[in-house]
């Protein structure tokens, strides 16, 4: 036969367990809203960055020097693009990066040693290191579609862009963005220009 001792708790040990009560509550309440809230801003980051600040890395050599294999820069959304931004577009479900040259209805020519012209005006291009005539298979002069961008590489002997009929003009609705921010590597943070 077993015997049970009811013993009354103290007014000490009823008054530790409900502070250990209201602490468990606490901690599980606090938990809970941390996590949430995490959610709801991971949500956002990524709605906004798919959004109206796109993150992209760069893949490939065509824009060297300005921008290098693997750094990641930001590109926000926009539609009015002027002579020497940079930019990034779909194409073929990639997403390149070049620079804009000339807008919808300007006349571009490229003579033999790589010089580029806007309406006969020699464009000032201090971001190319090397002049290149590249992989051309355009009609020079070309007239920029309406409603489209020409676009070249900055390393313009390795660049595949607007100077070919396979990549083409970039159409507005292409468009990614204006890349404007490098982010990395941390070394490197800089605005595009």
């Amino acid at each position: 036969m077993k015997r049970v001792l009811t013993e009354n708790p103290t007014v000490q040990q009823l008054e530790s367990e409900l502070r250990r009560e209201q602490h468990r509550r606490s901690y599980r309440s606090t938990l809970l809203s941390t996590v949430s809230a995490l959610v709801i801003v991971a949500a956002v980051a990524v709605l906004v960055s798919m959004l109206a600040l796109p993150v992209l890395q760069v893949v490939g050599e065509s824009m060297t020097p300005s921008l290098y294999q693997g750094e990641i820069v930001v590109a926000p959304k926009g539609t009015a693009f002027q002579k020497g931004d940079v930019i990034a577009f779909y194409y073929n479900n990639k997403i390149l990066v070049k620079r804009v040259i000339a807008n919808a209805g300007e006349w571009v020519n490229i003579d033999a040693d790589g010089n580029v012209f806007i309406n006969d005006v020699p464009l000032e291009e201090p971001y190319v290191q090397e002049k290149a005539f590249g992989d051309c298979n355009i009609t020079l002069p070309y007239q920029v579609p309406d409603g489209k961008i020409f676009v070249m590489g900055d390393h313009r002997a390795t660049s595949s862009d607007s100077r070919n009929t396979a990549v083409g003009c970039v159409a507005q609705e292409q468009v990614v963005g204006r890349v404007v921010l490098r982010v990395w590597p941390l070394d490197r943070i800089s605005v595009i220009k």
